[in-house]
């Protein structure tokens, strides 16, 4: 009996012992101020109304504390919709909404409504209460970069640079969008002349290419198809995490079964390279450092959404190749030490 008691004893002692390692050792979140500090600014502005990939986007976004969310904004999609989705600017603004409640945050962005239609044409804005916080931003004294991320159509940016031109020299647009460019990639086969998010506005695409001065980083539809996940990655990894990554596997499976199965097993999770090229920047001279682009001329826009040689377009950035290892698994080691529940 005596043995037992020692060994009891013994083994206990060891337990606690080991017990603060144990715990230390649990994956948990760190406060943002312990480690890292907002170093830039963000907006969001995209149709989360429609395809899910945007709120895929804003979940890792929110949850980035190198990049402070100052204002997300639902722009509208095509008329008819996606999916049997309203695919209005208001339909967009209630599913962040919808988002922002089941992520429980403390102290959530401000939600803005863009356009409910495109420009009526290229010297005249849609005015929007989205537009408006993009200029009011722009014009703060806050002296951090100012990233406009849009996963949309260019609809509520070109209308803040319509209104207020000066916002140009304060901002860095971030751009998921058109087509192709000959010599840098092969379009898709059976691919849509326009691509999509440019077919939204054309109008607003000439603006922002033909006549703007806004500094602009470009990821086209040959890059932003890069972002594939599996559905299996999705459910093993995402699905279970809290009522944040069951909601998001939920959407993509609502998608999938309106296709009637047809989609197959892989989606492009096309909008998060936003959070790619802003909040997962290199610490010391900061960039988008794992990601590679090119240099060169912005084109023209015509009024068929194709590129047209402009010898006098300014200098953008257009995106090749992404690494989407570090975007994937940052998604899912913040959505795993978000989840608990929330």
């Amino acid at each position: 009996m005596i043995s037992y008691l020692q060994t009891y004893t013994r083994r206990l002692s060891l337990l606690l012992c080991l017990l603060p390692a144990l715990c230390m050792a649990q994956p948990k979140t760190t406060a943002k101020n312990e480690v890292t500090a907002p170093r830039m600014r963000v907006i969001i502005d995209n149709d989360f109304g429609g395809d899910p990939d945007g709120l895929f986007h804003l979940v890792q976004q929110l949850l980035s504390p190198a990049a402070e969310v100052k204002a997300i904004i639902g722009s509208r999609l095509y008329s008819g919709g996606f999916y049997e989705s309203p695919g209005t600017a208001a339909y967009a603004c209630d599913q962040v909404k919808v988002l922002l409640k089941t992520m429980a945050l403390p102290s959530p962005p401000p939600v803005y409504m863009g356009a409910e239609s495109g420009l009526p044409d290229v010297n005249t804005p849609s005015p929007s209460e989205g537009a408006d916080a993009i200029i009011k931003e722009a014009l703060s004294d806050d002296k951090r970069p100012l990233y406009i991320l849009c996963g949309a159509s260019l609809t509520t940016i070109a209308s803040a640079y319509l209104k207020e031109p000066k916002i140009a020299e304060k901002i860095k647009l971030v751009w998921i969008g058109g087509p192709e460019y000959a010599g840098l990639a092969t379009p898709p086969p059976n691919y849509q002349p326009i691509e999509y998010n440019l077919g939204i506005d054309i109008k607003a695409g000439q603006v922002i290419f033909n006549t703007s001065d806004i500094p602009l980083w470009q990821i086209p539809r040959d890059a932003y198809r890069q972002a594939l996940v599996s559905y299996a990655e999705l459910q093993y990894k995402v699905a279970g995490k809290g009522k944040t990554g069951a909601l998001l596997v939920e959407r993509i499976e609502n998608i999938l079964k309106k296709s009637n199965r047809t989609l197959g097993e892989a989606y492009v999770l096309g909008d998060s390279p936003l959070v790619l090229l802003t909040a997962l920047q290199s610490g010391w001279e900061a960039d988008p450092a794992s990601s590679k682009y090119v240099v060169m001329q912005a084109p023209k826009i015509n009024d068929a959404g194709q590129y047209l040689t402009n010898h006098n377009g300014r200098n953008i950035r257009v995106y090749t190749d992404l690494d989407i290892r570090l975007m994937m698994e940052d998604f899912y080691a913040k959505i795993a030490l978000f989840s608990n529940g929330k």
